[in-house]
């Protein structure tokens, strides 16, 4: 069996989709496995915020293509790429076992955000993380950062900036231990719908049965609960959204938040239920935010780098 496996070709992605591969591997030692490189509309621009290009659905539209159009049999994401609603005739076959969802700080002298020095500047491109950041210190100055993880740590070093906010799962992915950081409360700084969580997608009529061996039935249901609060927003790619979800004692309990990215206006929530209700208890929480004053966050204009 030979399967071709899709990919952004970044060294974060391709360490995600080695460690996807290798698990194949060990289960169908049979199978032949190659990687397939694909560059993407955010992989190419990285000279304009996200923001003005069309959201996250930019690291993933020329993934799902190669899909659709049979020159790849499956595909490796990190879950909080994928847009709300994928494309037609492609499904997530399986979310592989989750790593931690938080964030870091990472500064050049390891101190925390509550010690992080007045009027000093933190980078990141994520509305989510720029409205978490003016909320809790509105006295710091949020500035744009794209690229990958060596880019913005590079920077963070050459002091183009004081600070930047990273995802703790990527740091471990990638093998990084030798950066002075400080975790983020996730109670607080609740991080992004399916952060840590790896999807496989691939086409409804061909693999999708054959790759189930690579799910992990909690993380599934974590990540269809984040992903329904998602697609019931409908926020817009200025809009900071958060969600986490977890499963304590066989119940799925799942926290959000609409912020808009200036840290003025948040609105927060919790919805719990059974498991096997993921996707209802996304929604709830979703409608359950929106009469809060999300859909009023949701429909107001944001300036692109609002300070």
């Amino acid at each position: 069996m030979h399967l071709r496996l899709g990919t952004r070709g970044s060294q974060l992605a391709l360490a995600q989709s080695n460690w996807v591969a290798d698990r194949i591997r060990e289960v169908h030692p049979d199978w032949s496995v190659d990687l397939i490189p694909i560059r993407t509309t955010g992989d190419r621009v990285l000279d304009r915020p996200l923001t003005t290009l069309g959201g996250k659905g930019l690291f993933v539209k020329e993934i799902e293509e190669a899909l659709l159009r049979g020159e790849i049999d499956c595909a490796v994401h990190s879950g909080k790429d994928l847009p709300a609603t994928l494309a037609p005739g492609l499904v997530i076959a399986a979310v592989p076992p989750r790593e931690d969802p938080i964030d870091v700080l990472v500064t050049r002298e390891g101190v925390s955000l509550e010690r992080f020095p007045r009027c000093g500047t933190i980078g990141t491109s994520s509305p989510r993380r720029a409205a978490l950041l003016r909320w809790l210190r509105p006295d710091i100055v949020v500035t744009p950062l794209r690229g990958n993880v060596d880019t913005r740590l590079r920077k963070l070093r050459e002091g183009e900036v004081d600070g930047v906010v990273l995802a703790a799962a990527g740091l471990r992915r990638l093998g990084i231990q030798d950066v002075p950081l400080q975790l983020l409360d996730p109670v607080l700084f609740l991080p992004a719908v399916a952060q840590g969580a790896l999807c496989v997608e691939t086409r409804s009529d061909s693999w999708k049965g054959r790759l189930e061996f690579l799910h992990d039935v909690v993380a599934g249901f974590c990540v269809t609960a984040e992903r329904a609060f998602l697609a019931a927003v409908e926020g817009s790619c200025h809009t900071a959204l958060a969600a986490r979800a977890e499963v304590w004692n066989g119940e799925l309990v799942l926290d959000g938040l609409i912020a808009d990215p200036n840290g003025q206006r948040l609105v927060r929530g919790r919805s719990r239920g059974a498991v096997q209700q993921a996707e209802a208890i996304g929604a709830r929480l979703a409608e359950q935010l929106l009469a809060a004053g999300g859909r009023e966050i949701l429909s107001s204009k944001v300036p692109d780098n609002p300070q």
